[in-house]
């Protein structure tokens, strides 16, 4: 399949902010096929907008050669690019099998009912969202809950209300899975080798490409 080739590669993205701009610039160069980096300048998109919109879409196609329908395919597929703007904090919670079998629909209840916001909803306030997902990979620590995919394993219905008092009353800047997890969860799949020192600081993966992440103290 032959693609489009602008003839400044980063004129479809001359409004983005100049930092934005460069990662977009190193994720088009980290490819031979431009339209491989669909999925990085998605989440550069979402960063830029707040949300993948229509003419996130748009820009990612204009940027990779892509047509808007075929950057589409892939922005509605996966669900972590978010067509509506979530809140400061994304709650994600595991429901497949492992987490659910270990009590995982009463963990999302208990936030549900902490934060006032169902399912798939964001608070009206804009501070938090939440969510069910699908497997995240933590099977061995279910049940399994993320804020902005900073992962949490063996959470309990208690710690979850905890946790949502703690985001709503400290509103961190950044949030880390180690922190969270020594103060809201319980079973890990196994011991961690390396803690990580960078946390996320939107709902999107945290990720220095990106500009997504912040570094612990």
């Amino acid at each position: 399949m032959t693609t489009r080739q602008p003839s400044d590669p980063l004129a479809p993205i001359a409004e983005w902010s100049e930092p934005n701009r460069r990662r977009a610039r190193t994720a088009l160069d980290a490819y031979p096929e431009r339209r491989s980096a669909v999925m990085p300048l998605l989440f550069l998109a979402m960063m830029e907008h707040g949300h993948v919109t229509d003419e996130a879409m748009q820009e990612v196609a204009d940027l990779t050669g892509l047509t808007a329908a075929q950057v589409l395919s892939v922005a509605s597929f996966y669900t972590m690019y978010k067509r509506e703007d979530p809140g400061r904090y994304l709650i994600s919670v595991c429901t497949s099998i492992s987490c659910h079998l270990l009590g995982a629909d009463e963990v999302l209840a208990a936030i549900v009912d902490e934060t006032g916001t169902a399912d798939g909803e964001t608070a009206e306030d804009g501070l938090i969202s939440v969510e069910h997902v699908e497997c995240n990979g933590g099977c061995g620590g279910a049940p399994v809950v993320l804020v902005n995919y900073e992962m949490i394993e063996g959470v309990t219905p208690e710690k979850g209300r905890a946790l949502c008092r703690w985001l709503r009353d400290g509103r961190p800047e950044v949030v880390f899975a180690g922190e969270m997890q020594q103060l809201f969860g319980g079973r890990r799949s196994f011991d961690w080798g390396i803690v990580d020192e960078e946390g996320a600081i939107v709902p999107v993966p945290a990720f220095e490409p990106y500009g997504s992440s912040g570094e612990g103290s």
